[in-house]
């Protein structure tokens, strides 16, 4: 595996900016995907891969061709082309750190912004690896740009290295994957793969066999807006309600905050308005699907306690579908796991099987039928400006996807492992 390559490939992508917008009306969201998107076709056909293309909608695809002689079952690897909206994605000054000696990293953008060595304990085995960050004003983009950088280096490994047998191998960047959209404009049967991988994992040989259950509320509330000067028993000011249901809402649990593991939470995120209308977005986060709905009724709960509290208001209640968790649709086709941590061993490695208090496009894919596990790609510290990658980590996730391939085509039936 070519290491500087990889580095170069990873540091050209996060400097194009590709953070996602929400409640856009356009896919992809915004243009800089579009921008990457681009970069990348025009990568993947000096590889020689000549189905690369961009479709209508910004979702990148091609097919690393076969080797082998023998049939074997299409695969595929996906990352997503944006970043999270959360944090400022464009100016991004990667800080490449050769032979990390240890210690906190102070970063040079804004020196308030240290990553500690007591809060990133993973930083400890890491000692004299390639370390890098943003300047601390931006995020770094590894989420999901080291998984792009991955999957692009395995292909042209692939390519230059004929004499590795594999079957067809299908690479999909998706857009907005950030905002809940990534797979929204993806026809599976452009895939037509028997497993699919995403490459949006922190850490190294991790396989994530379980995300969260998700759904999204939007609260909309709505009071009695009057000139403050006649408003005396006649005004209901919408962001006094909003303050009312929020405090009704959990503070000791059932809160990112309060909650780790397997717990789930109702998560407030954002507030907009005044004082006529307020509109608040929560997201709902569970393991156990069914548990959603006990989220949603504490929501109405609260949403009539501050209806009776405040008997001119009105609040409303909205709730969407997000995505499920992926481990039942793993368990139906249980060589997509089975291979990725036999692809591992044959690396002298050993897989560890994680969950993610989050999603993925894999819990989407999952979903609608298309097994799909989500795999370490060095990354850590997601959607914040204490981002940071290892050099390191990516290269072992690249040499995965190369064993994966041959694990793949030395399988080609659909009988169990």
């Amino acid at each position: 595996m070519d290491r500087l390559r990889l580095l170069e490939r990873f540091l050209r992508y996060v400097t194009i900016d590709t953070a996602s917008r929400e409640g856009a009306e356009t896919y992809p969201s915004s243009p800089g995907q579009l921008d990457l998107g681009r970069l990348l076709v025009e990568e993947l056909q000096v590889l020689g891969i000549d189905d690369a293309r961009q479709d209508q909608h910004g979702i990148v695809l091609a097919t690393i061709p076969p080797t082998s002689n023998q049939p074997a079952e299409v695969i595929a690897y996906c990352a997503h082309l944006d970043t999270s909206p959360e944090t400022p994605g464009a100016g991004v000054k990667p800080q490449v750190i050769e032979d990390y000696p240890g210690g906190d990293l102070v970063l040079p953008g804004d020196p308030s912004r240290v990553i500690r060595t007591a809060e990133n304990p993973e930083l400890a085995r890491l000692l004299g690896q390639t370390v890098i960050t943003s300047d601390g004003t931006t995020l770094l983009g590894a989420d999901d740009k080291a998984g792009l950088a991955v999957i692009m280096e395995a292909a042209a490994h692939l390519r230059e290295h004929p004499e590795i047998e594999h079957g067809p191998v299908r690479l999909c960047f998706t857009c907005d994957e950030e905002v809940g959209r990534g797979v929204e404009k993806l026809d599976l049967k452009q895939l037509a793969a028997a497993a699919c991988y995403t490459l949006d994992g922190q850490g190294a040989d991790a396989i994530d066999v379980e995300t969260f259950s998700a759904d999204l509320a939007v609260v909309t509330i709505r009071g009695v807006n009057i000139h403050p000067s006649i408003a005396k028993g006649r005004m209901t000011n919408a962001l006094r309600v909003a303050a009312d249901f929020l405090g009704r809402l959990p503070r000791d649990r059932l809160s990112p905050e309060t909650t780790a593991g397997r717990e789930g939470f109702l998560h407030p995120y954002e507030m907009g308005g005044g004082v006529a209308k307020v509109k608040l977005r929560v997201l709902l986060r569970d393991f156990e699907t069914a548990r959603l709905q006990d989220y949603a009724d504490l929501l109405h709960r609260a949403a009539a306690e501050s209806m009776a509290e405040f008997p001119q208001a009105k609040i409303e209640v909205t709730l969407s579908k997000q995505y499920r968790n992926m481990s039942e649709g793993l368990a139906r086709e249980p060589r997509a796991v089975a291979y990725a941590q036999r692809a591992l061993e044959r690396l002298g490695r050993r897989a560890k099987l994680s969950i993610v208090r989050g999603g993925t496009d894999g819990s989407r894919l999952t979903e609608l039928g298309l097994p799909t596990p989500n795999l370490a790609t060095g990354q850590h510290n997601p959607h914040s400006p204490l981002e940071w990658a290892c050099l390191d980590e990516m290269v072992a996730a690249a040499e995965w996807l190369v064993a994966l391939a041959e694990v793949w085509a030395e399988s080609p039936s659909a009988s169990q492992p």
